[in-house]
């Protein structure tokens, strides 16, 4: 399993002390939306609950937003590019 391309962090359910620590990841992939030239590249981490979005140059900071608001934003993207 490739774990570079794999956000980590620690679970709400572990404990406070720092030994029992449960982590979680989620996957980032190059967006379809990106250049095929790779210097401008959105990388998007999906999840049931939130969509993860972030600028590859930038990869510690990201906007979070809720899959009904990604497909929304996905659709007037598709009518603006055309």
């Amino acid at each position: 399993m490739n774990t570079e391309s794999r956000a980590w962090f620690k679970s709400s359910y572990s404990g406070g002390g720092g030994g029992e620590c449960v982590e979680l990841s989620y996957t980032w992939r190059k967006s379809s939306y990106s250049g095929g030239e790779g210097g401008e590249c959105v990388e998007v981490a999906e999840h049931p609950a939130v969509i993860h979005i972030r600028d590859s140059k930038l990869p510690a900071a990201h906007l979070t937003v809720h899959p009904s608001t990604w497909a929304s934003f996905l659709q007037v993207a598709q009518v603006h590019a055309r």
